[in-house]
């Protein structure tokens, strides 16, 4: 494999391996601790405009399947890993991990000291980088990644979000799709009707209200409080989605309207934006939360939950205002992942309980979203 690059803002400078496709990237770059998934990371809307460091050390073992995408294609900015694969080993895989990214114009870069960067960031915290297979000189590439533009501020939602509305119909398992596709029309009767805004939407999550029954129409995420409404739903979920949640005054807003209308469950960036719409601020994480072993108390119910977590932000517990509760907190340095309304129907957690690639101990969430919907 030819040679690459990735150059830090603070002047470290890494060197190792090009694989998937050659060029020239900037990004914040992160970490994620989970030792599957990296499919699931890859086609997360939510890591637009980082560069993406897996912690295991031996990624592409078994390829690429066109079953567990999580999106329309690769929103990543980079990829940095130990070790490639030489060979895929599982029955449903179809692709190369490398090819996958080439034919996605993702720039991989592998052979470098991953434990090494991961450290590095868990003390500097995260940063901008830039990845290149094309510029190799340390001082150009510190300097462009002193000039790139990171995360703070920008309004990432626009770049990931659908162009229009449509209806969900992909259930959560291969056994349901053959179902579905065998009946006449099998969520006309369905209920309740939910609405999801979608800013950057992992399929994971509407697969899972799929499964409860549920007919779901998806809208983007600039979608104003009377386009949801028009829909007549039942029930509002917010999604997860990239970047910084401050700049996203557009969604603030539409949360704000819909508020004490309809049941509303929120989740990662919806989560964050719910705080935001009832008053809390917010504050960016200095390396943030990506793996799937976070562990998470339930302060309603004393149980510990081990969660699948991708964020670089938090809500301020110190901010929240007096008719919002913290249901939910990360055990590991305390910070929000919870809240629900004291009034009206809506709560969110900082956390992924559709949990693809990851735990399942939140799945019960999804259970009482479709309740609140029940009870109206």
């Amino acid at each position: 494999m030819p040679p690459a690059k990735l150059a830090l803002e603070d002047g470290t400078v890494f060197s190792g391996e090009n694989f998937g496709a050659s060029g020239e990237i900037s990004g914040e770059v992160v970490f994620n601790t989970s030792m599957t998934g990296y499919q699931e990371i890859l086609t997360d809307p939510s890591y637009r405009g980082q560069i993406v460091t897996m912690t295991y050390p031996l990624i592409g073992n078994y390829g690429i399947n066109p079953e567990d995408v999580e999106s329309s294609g690769l929103k990543l900015a980079g990829f940095v890993i130990r070790e490639l694969s030489r060979r895929r080993s599982n029955f449903r895989s179809t692709e190369k991990l490398e090819d996958y990214l080439a034919s996605a114009g993702v720039i991989g870069l592998a052979g470098i000291d991953t434990r090494a960067l991961v450290k590095h960031i868990r003390t500097a915290g995260a940063m901008t980088g830039v990845l290149s297979s094309t510029d190799l000189d340390d001082g150009s590439l510190i300097a462009k990644a002193q000039s790139s533009p990171g995360l703070v501020g920008r309004d990432l939602v626009r770049e990931v979000i659908p162009e229009q509305a449509f209806h969900w119909k992909e259930p959560l398992s291969p056994w349901a799709k053959l179902v579905e596709e065998q009946s006449e029309d099998p969520t006309e009767d369905a209920q309740p009707h939910v609405v999801a805004i979608d800013y950057g939407m992992k399929w994971n999550i509407p697969r899972h209200l799929a499964d409860l029954n549920c007919r779901i129409t998806v809208v983007p995420g600039t979608a104003t409080s009377s386009d949801v409404l028009a829909h007549d739903p039942d029930g509002v979920f917010l999604s997860n989605g990239p970047g910084d949640p401050r700049p996203l005054d557009y969604a603030i807003g539409t949360i704000q309207e819909l508020l004490g209308k309809k049941p509303i469950f929120g989740i990662c960036l919806g989560q964050q934006l719910l705080g935001l719409a009832c008053g809390a601020e917010i504050y960016k994480l200095k390396f943030g939360h990506r793996g799937a072993n976070q562990p998470v108390l339930n302060k309603q119910t004393g149980r510990v939950e081990i969660t699948s977590q991708n964020h670089g932000f938090a809500l301020n517990a110190e901010t929240m205002p007096g008719d919002v509760e913290i249901t939910h907190v990360n055990l590991n340095d305390d910070t929000v992942s919870g809240i629900r309304h004291k009034t009206h129907s809506a709560f969110g957690v900082q956390y992924h309980p559709e949990a693809s690639a990851g735990p399942h101990d939140s799945r019960y969430l999804f259970d009482e979203f479709y309740q609140a919907m029940a009870d109206g």
